[in-house]
């Protein structure tokens, strides 16, 4: 039978990264004894080696807690653990529409960063009861009292109900609990309604298909019923149903305000999309629930095996990742200089750099990954407005009325010290300040509208770099702006190699072109002849270095003698080079490759 709904409270915790989420689901897991102790391990919900390794959560989990209150009442507090990171923010905003309320964590040593606003911000939209919780007291740093004054004044919230936990120790658990349980309000939802659920994740499993994580609002799923996808009309027989207890825990029937799982025979994770609304074929709701949308990519990259002997491998690799990550979207493309690959697009470069790693130890294979860039939009002379994502798409400059590329709102709040070298780094970044707000006298947040492609290759290391690790960011993408878009060509002894051109901001080409061409200079092999290498625009060489030719000595022969027979033997040379520089090709080693794409094009 379904849990009465005013004994059932949905809750998922959001924070910045870093500020304790993961762990403090570890300590709700081992409260629940849903797991004995000797199968536990941190992190529990974090399946993934590359999110314990990080410390970082990529994909939205949930977990259904039994809790018994200090009166004797049983509870089930469904728990979804969220991502942290802006790439997948999402899925944050999805899995928080499946709740009613939330724990804003908070570090005691750090105070609220960029993040916890933004995600605060998104709770609200949503109208989920808040509960500030202050993580970390046991660390020497933690000052509770200014958190408290941070979580009145610039949240807006009530720092009464605040409670000071250490998640890590598992102090003040037992306060949380019943804070959760008194605050937090109980789903609403009929049993005789029409159904009405959201679909807030999925994975995919080998032998039994994809695994639909689901939050009912509104009437009763069981077992046997044929269910309907909003976004695409599918119809599925719902197979199994049940709840999240780390493992699957059959229930057969799902009744409203439940989080649960459902089986139906699905063979594909595409056709499941986050923030879809599910609900029966016989009996439909009026109309589904708000919030869903495609999720777009923003950064794209072209992906090519370094053995091209490995093309089958990556083939099969990238059709099993993307049974677990419906966001990853990928075509065939093929380069010159590096053979078959796939053109790919990610939600940011936190997903690029977790795709390019998955693909790397779980399925062995060695890859090579081009400069990241953004999907431009292109106006013609004549006709419609297209979008491109790779430098090879570039039209002819005279064709183009004008192009524009993603621009970005950006927040970051930083202690008041490194105030004055982060602006300049915005500055640098083509940032336009739109707002500065004195948080209290030790921190600031400002805002910035920047565009997307500066923030790619290195912003947010720099910015860590400057303020020590203190200052936090966040972004959203907001909206196309003009801007003077140019394609850079890298050639080679007068040959321009495909998978090096890129599309730049004409105001940046120099400096980007003088780099790249620096990098290779040390790469590349000395030869018998010597090789330009140039950075080029249209037919404008912009900057230039030059690997210098071996130089056989032909005069050690000639001890004395004429000058003329040693003129004869120097022109000899100098022809035999000008005919070799003519049918001489340059090979590009791999290093060469990586040194100027993994690194970006920015020191």
């Amino acid at each position: 039978m379904p849990h009465a709904t005013s004994m059932i409270r949905n809750f998922c915790i959001i924070a910045h990264i870093d500020h304790g989420k993961s762990t403090l689901a570890d300590r709700f897991i081992q409260r629940a004894k849903i797991i004995d102790d000797r199968n536990f391990q941190n992190q529990l919900l974090d399946n993934m080696d590359i999110e314990r390794e990080r410390g970082i959560t990529i994909k939205s989990q949930a977990v259904c807690l039994p809790h018994t209150s200090k009166d004797a009442k049983r509870y089930i507090l469904n728990l979804v653990d969220t991502p942290g990171h802006a790439d997948f923010s999402y899925e944050v905003s999805r899995a928080i529409a499946s709740c009613e309320g939330a724990l804003l964590v908070i570090d005691a040593t750090q105070g609220v960063q960029a993040q916890t606003l933004s995600n605060l911000y998104m709770a609200m939209e949503h109208n989920l009861e808040i509960i500030p919780v202050i993580n970390k007291i046991d660390m020497p740093g933690a000052d509770i009292e200014r958190v408290k004054y941070q979580i009145d004044h610039d949240l807006g919230l009530d720092s009464s109900i605040a409670v000071p936990v250490s998640a890590k120790m598992g102090l003040g658990m037992d306060e949380l609990l019943e804070a959760i349980v008194a605050y937090i309000p109980p789903p609403k939802g009929l049993d005789d309604a029409p159904l009405q659920s959201i679909i807030f994740d999925s994975h995919y499993d080998a032998f039994r298909g994809v695994i639909v994580h689901i939050r009912n609002f509104e009437g009763t799923l069981k077992e046997g019923d044929t269910i309907r996808l909003y976004s695409n009309g599918n119809t599925y027989v719902v197979e199994e149903v049940g709840f999240f207890r780390i493992v699957l825990e059959r229930t057969k029937i799902l009744g409203p305000g439940e989080v649960g799982y459902i089986i139906a025979g699905i063979k594909n994770i595409s056709d499941i999309r986050v923030g879809d609304t599910v609900t029966l074929n016989s009996n439909p709701c009026e109309k589904p629930l708000a919030g869903f949308k495609e999720v777009k990519p923003v950064v794209f990259s072209s992906l090519y095996p370094v053995d091209s002997d490995q093309y089958e491998e990556l083939v099969k690799a990238l059709e099993k990742l993307k049974l677990n990550d419906a966001a990853l979207i990928y075509e065939k493309d093929s380069s010159a200089a590096l053979g078959f690959g796939f053109k790919c697009g990610f939600l940011g470069l936190l997903h690029l750099e977790v795709v390019q790693e998955r693909i790397e130890r779980e399925f062995d294979l060695n890859i090579i990954l081009t400069s990241p860039s953004v999907q431009y939009r292109i106006t013609p002379k004549k006709g419609e407005p297209y979008y491109i994502e790779t430098p090879g798409d570039f039209p002819d400059p005279t064709t183009i009325e004008f192009a524009e590329e993603p621009y970005i709102k950006a927040t970051v709040i930083t202690p008041t010290d490194y105030l004055g070298n982060i602006m300049t780094l915005c500055n640098n970044k083509r940032g336009v300040q739109t707002n500065m707000t004195y948080l209290d006298e030790r921190r600031v947040e400002m805002r910035y509208d920047m565009p997307l492609s500066e923030v790619l290759f290195d912003f947010y290391d720099k910015l860590k770099s400057i303020s020590k690790g203190y200052a936090s960011f966040d972004y959203d993408v907001s909206s196309f702006q003009q801007t003077d878009l140019v394609k850079l060509d890298i050639l080679l002894n007068g040959e321009p190699v495909d998978a090096l051109s890129m599309l730049v901001y004409k105001g940046n080409a120099y400096d980007r072109a003088r780099k790249v061409c620096e990098r290779l200079k040390d790469e590349i092999p000395r030869q018998q002849f010597k090789i330009p290498i140039q950075g080029s625009i249209g037919n404008s060489v912009i900057a230039r270095e030059t690997v210098q030719a071996f130089r056989k000595d032909v005069l050690a022969k000639c001890y004395g003698g004429d000058i003329s027979r040693k003129r004869k033997l120097l022109e000899k040379q100098k022809e035999g080079k000008k005919r070799m520089k003519m049918v001489g090709s340059v090979e590009l080693p791999q290093s060469a490759f990586l040194s100027v794409l993994k690194t970006g094009d920015d020191d």
